[in-house]
C-alpha cells in the first residue's frame, strides 16, 4: 500500500497501532487500516485504537480512508473484518472509495500474500493517495 501511495505522490507514514497514539490520525489526509483476522472481526488492537479515537469524533470528517486485512483461509473473515474498519471510518465521517472489480471493500489475503493480493494493496495504496489528493491539493 506504501509503494502505491507513494507512486501516486503522497508522503507516507507507515506505523504500528502499539506505537500510535489516536491524536495521530488528525495528521493524516488518507488513512489505510489494517487487521489480521481473529474470530471474522479486527484485532483487539486495532479495536482498542480506533475506540480510543472517539475523542476525537467528528475530527476526521473528510479525510479518505481504506482498509485491508488477512486470514487463515478463503472463508476466514477477511470482507467481515474489512468492513469492520471501513464501519469505524465511516461513522468518523471518512471518505471510502469502493472497487468495482475485486476486493470491493479493500485489499484481502490468505495466509502470507501472494502477488495478487500485493498488487490489491498497491491499488489500495493508489486509491487512497489519489483521492487524498483531488481532496486536499
Amino acid at each position: 500500500m506504501a509503494e502505491g501511495a507513494k507512486e501516486a505522490g503522497a508522503e507516507v507514514t507507515l506505523a504500528d497501532v502499539k506505537d500510535c497514539e489516536p491524536k495521530q490520525l488528525l495528521d493524516y489526509d488518507g488513512i489505510i487500516a489494517g487487521s489480521p483476522t481473529y474470530y471474522g472481526i479486527i484485532a483487539g488492537e486495532l479495536k482498542d485504537f480506533f475506540d480510543r479515537s472517539v475523542k476525537y469524533h467528528g475530527k476526521l470528517t473528510g479525510k479518505v480512508g481504506g482498509a485491508f486485512s488477512s486470514a487463515m483461509a478463503l472463508g476466514g473473515g477477511n470482507e467481515t473484518t474489512v468492513m469492520s474498519i471501513v464501519q469505524i471510518m465511516l461513522v468518523h465521517g471518512m471518505i471510502v472509495q469502493g472497487k468495482t472489480k475485486k476486493n470491493h471493500y479493500g485489499a484481502v489475503a490468505i495466509n502470507a500474500p501472494d502477488a495478487e493480493s500485493k498488487e490489491e494493496c498497491r491499488l489500495l495504496g493508489e486509491r487512497v493517495a489519489i483521492l487524498a489528493g483531488k481532496l486536499f491539493d
